[in-house]
């Protein structure tokens, strides 16, 4: 049998392993995101409440505070809007994590394994693993900010209608040709530099902590590679993401959301620094934390949904364990 015809009947994980890793990571990362969207869009409406920034531009409208709290926010949104409102922005929310999760998981392996050396079965620097994440989170993210910035100004579409405010978007396409047309394709990645710094940071806390926690107790305790290892890596990596990635969310959030003139600048921040000076003096430091617990209690099912899902389906696919 010559080489082409060996390669041929390889299996497609063997053929083209980065691609499949791709697409294995991007499907888990699809369920992942239907699972525990809710929560995703709770913890966007807290984070741009109270803005001081809008109250001092004289842009509020309607209630002062409308949510008080992660639960009471669920429920004004479904009774206000309807249930299914709180699944507005999944589509670009999906399409986001197609493309991040899939970027930043064959970033993150081939960093580890190719660039920084970590042999199978031994321990890896957590510095090295820090490195990494970072690099990986910061790569998936640039490459995926058009999607999340269209989710993000999709997610406050509800509340602009119960404002009466015209609505800006009919749909995902609309909302991306309406974001070209006026901001060209610069517009398009508008707040991408604390989308890349937040991401790096939770990637921080998400792909390192997995990975150092699930090395950790294999080298170090009874517990074998399994769907117990994993959920308690996947439950040390949420938690370490949210509070390494939340403050850095709220003010990639808000720079999302600012109106723009009509060269596509942002008409309350000028920089991700700007906002974060801004929101600090105007209402406090633990406002970088609004919307935490939702944060967090969405990062948590979404890393154990996601890591089970993904290491099961790379075991069915016959790829060895992340």
């Amino acid at each position: 049998m010559s080489p082409a015809e060996e390669e041929r009947s390889l299996p497609l994980p063997e053929r083209w392993p980065r691609a499949s890793k791709f697409a294995l990571s991007a499907c888990a990362a699809a369920v992942a995101e239907l699972v525990t969207f809710p929560l995703d869009l709770t913890k966007t409406r807290l984070q741009i409440q109270g803005e001081a920034a809008v109250r001092r531009d004289g842009a509020a409208a309607g209630r002062a505070v409308p949510y008080r709290g992660m639960l009471r926010t669920a429920a004004g949104i479904a009774q206000e809007e309807g249930v299914w409102k709180l699944w507005q922005g999944a589509t670009p929310a999906v399409y986001r994590h197609i493309v991040y999760t899939g970027v930043r998981m064959v970033t993150y392996e081939y960093l580890r394994d190719s660039v920084l050396g970590r042999a199978q079965g031994e321990s890896f620097p957590l510095w090295k693993a820090v490195v990494g994440g970072m690099s990986a989170g910061a790569i998936g993210q640039f490459f995926a900010s058009p999607t999340d910035l269209v989710k993000v100004q999709m997610q406050m579409e509800g509340k602009r209608k119960l404002e009466g405010k015209p609505l800006r978007f009919r749909g995902v396409h609309h909302a991306f040709l309406k974001i070209l047309s006026e901001g060209g394709i610069r517009g398009l990645w508008a707040g991408w530099v604390p989308n890349v710094q937040r991401a790096a940071l939770v990637n921080m806390g998400d792909l390192t902590t997995y990975d150092s926690v699930k090395y950790f107790l294999l080298l170090n305790t009874p517990l074998v590679d399994n769907s117990v290892t994993h959920s308690v890596s996947s439950a040390c990596s949420g938690l370490v993401a949210a509070i390494l990635g939340t403050p850095a969310d709220v003010v990639k959030t808000r720079i999302m959301n600012q109106p723009r003139d009509n060269q596509g600048r942002g008409l309350l921040y000028k920089s991700s620094m700007d906002c974060l000076i801004q929101t600090v003096q105007g209402e406090g430091f633990m406002s970088l934390y609004k919307g935490f617990i939702p944060t967090w209690m969405r990062m948590a099912p979404w890393s154990l949904v996601f890591w089970l899902t993904y290491e099961q389906i790379r075991r069915m696919c016959g790829v060895s364990s992340f």
